[in-house]
């Protein structure tokens, strides 16, 4: 198993899969040649699934930073003799730039040395695992490196430096200061041979990387205000999980990275949720372009889908070319991270009933408005659908946001946002050629309204609650003011926001989803990044900045040394936990951040007024 801690991990990517690479300079996650691909390096997960290690043969000391504007991971190495740099990346399409980043990636993940300081003895070692570790392949040594033999597809490691091989490769290179040396490992599909790479080749393919990512971010990037270096970095973090040649965004890059060590709720999350849609469209507004989040909306639309004659649920996350068949297994062979297990690949929550989603895609719909002049009549129609599917079952009983495997429950997040789903069809009826429906919708939008407040509240808790007839507390219900609903200083949201600030929030500061709730599920969590982003966003509708700040800085200071978020954060504050870079937490630091700003400018135009 990894010893690594979660945090200590980086991400590259080439906006078709992801690297995590370690602050000792290995490579322990790399799924071939998209997101949702069999590991061929797998040793976040376990010891004998597969790395790829470049680091000093002596005691070193690191410290890493992304390139500037990009992806690109630096990290240099320092010794008592000299200094390393090791410059890490997935490379893009050739010459692709801007909107084209990504498009044509030739599944190649470069590593670039190069002494900086004296002289640096280099180790080297390779030893792929393809299939989640389940092969160990042949390794032949051939002019100019190596090439893989086991398993589905192809490999190939170019390198200059000789290599003793058993069941892995092992080498030395020593480096004197100015000295250079590169590697690349090419993915190939079966039947095809990667070719050898020369080492100006390398070079010249990791410099139009630098050059991709900075032409993304020049293009794209636009959000001046309060951490604007954060949410910057969030938004290239959001593409790097983004699968170009559709525009899905996967929640996470990994699978089954534990929401507390040794437990098992261990989840593959290399997958598009429905439920992400309309907030992380509103991140991309803010932190990329509308262009990257046309392009999400309308995989998502064409993904979802379905004849309306013919609807019944729908789906609530998808694969990232528009798959629907998830299924849920687990890889026995594997020890998980630090002994967590099962390690889960698929994700069974795609045969859950979820509500929500109709309100989350209508909602995204409604952000991008400008565009639906450009969506077929089909599209329309299903748009149309999904607000008579909200009006029709809101009534019913489902697994709710968090997706928890005990019984469906009358959850109030997915009532809320059935209310969404047909106030935004509503506003969006002359779009849809639905204009005689606005009657009924309207009369479901209240039937709604008037549900939430008569059996979502509860005295004794003082506060919304998880659902119909609850007095458990659940951090959701926080998307209330942020989805308009109700005013953020409306007396029953402001006492909801306190018993959350209150009785929902550890002791290190941050918020949990919900506790004592029977979730069908064993073992604990930790603290929820992105239910705490949302109580600085509320705070700061409320008109408490001061608080909203304190909480988004307490959110947004447990980032790694190179800004990445996990899904979760130990309850005691020490460490990263659960998939990692995890876009939700990424999507909250940016709307979180907006929220705030938006209120600081209103209160100082109030105040010159």
């Amino acid at each position: 198993m990894s010893d690594v801690p979660i945090e200590g991990y980086a991400m590259v990517s080439d906006c078709q899969t992801a690297a995590l690479i370690s602050t000792g300079g290995s490579v322990d996650w790399l799924c071939m040649p998209c997101f949702d691909a069999r590991s061929v390096l797998g040793r976040l997960l376990d010891a004998e699934a597969g790395h790829w290690s470049i680091r000093p043969g002596e005691a070193f000391t690191t410290r890493r930073a992304y390139r500037d504007r990009t992806m690109v991971l630096r990290t240099d190495f320092r010794t008592d003799a000299g200094s390393v740099t090791l410059t890490d990346a997935l490379a893009m399409g050739f010459g692709r730039r801007g909107h084209d980043l990504g498009k044509d990636a030739p599944h190649l993940l470069l590593r670039v040395a190069e002494c900086t300081r004296g002289t640096v003895e280099l180790v080297v070692e390779f030893a792929p695992r393809p299939e989640y570790g389940m092969i160990r392949p042949l390794l032949i040594p051939v002019d100019g490196g190596m090439r893989c033999h086991g398993g589905p597809d192809s490999l190939c490691l170019s390198s200059p430096v000789p290599f003793e091989i058993t069941d892995r490769a092992r080498g030395r290179v020593r480096l004197a200061a100015g000295d250079r040396v590169a590697f690349a490992l090419q993915y190939t599909p079966a039947g095809g041979t990667p070719r050898l790479l020369s080492q100006d080749e390398i070079q010249a393919l990791l410099d139009d990387t630098v050059l991709a990512w900075q032409s993304w971010s020049e293009l794209h990037q636009t959000y001046e205000g309060r951490w604007e270096k954060e949410v910057r970095h969030s938004g290239r973090v959001l593409q790097a999980l983004t699968f170009q040649p559709t525009g899905a965004i996967v929640a996470a890059p990994t699978t089954s990275l534990p929401e507390t060590v040794g437990g098992v709720r261990n989840w593959d999350y290399r997958f598009a949720w429905v439920r992400d849609a309309s907030f992380t469209l509103d991140a991309l507004w803010v932190a990329a372009c509308p262009d990257e989040a046309e392009a999400f909306f309308g995989w998502m639309a064409q993904a979802a889908a379905n004849d309306p004659a013919h609807t019944h649920d729908m789906q609530i996350m998808f694969g990232i070319r528009g798959e629907r068949d998830l299924t849920e297994r687990e890889l026995d062979h594997l020890s998980g991270w630090r002994g967590s297990r099962p390690v889960r690949v698929g994700n069974a929550a795609w045969r859950q009933r979820q509500l929500d989603v109709y309100g989350e895609l209508l909602g995204a719909a409604h952000r991008l408005r400008a565009y639906l002049g450009g969506l077929d009549r089909p599209t329309r129609q299903f748009l149309s659908g999904l607000a008579d599917l909200a009006a029709a079952r809101w009534t019913e009983p489902d697994q709710g946001i968090w997706e928890v495997r005990s019984g469906p429950q009358h959850f109030v997040y997915s009532k809320l946002m059935c209310w969404v789903a047909l106030a935004r069809a509503i506003d969006l009826a002359e779009d849809l050629d639905a204009a005689d429906r606005v009657p009924a919708w309207t009369r479901s939008r209240e039937e709604i309204r008037a549900a939430i407040e008569e059996q979502a509240w509860s005295a004794t808790a003082g506060a919304y609650t998880q659902a119909f007839g609850s007095d458990r507390l659940d951090a959701s219900v926080l998307v209330m003011p942020i989805v308009g609903f109700t005013e953020a200083g409306s007396p029953r949201m402001r006492a909801t926001i306190d018993a959350i600030r209150d009785r929902l929030t550890s002791p290190s500061g941050l918020v949990y989803r919900y506790l004592d709730t029977d979730d069908g599920l064993a073992g604990e969590e930790g603290t929820f990044l992105l239910c705490t982003f949302w109580l600085a966003q509320a705070l700061a509708m409320a008109g408490e900045t001061e608080a909203a700040i304190a909480y988004f800085e307490r959110a947004a200071g447990v980032a790694n040394d190179v800004g990445l978020l996990a899904e979760e954060i130990a309850p005691d504050g020490a460490g990263l936990l659960g998939n990692f870079p995890q876009a939700f937490s990424h999507i909250g630091l940016v709307n979180a951040a907006w929220a705030i700003s938006e209120a600081e400018a209103a209160r100082r135009a109030h105040r010159t007024s």
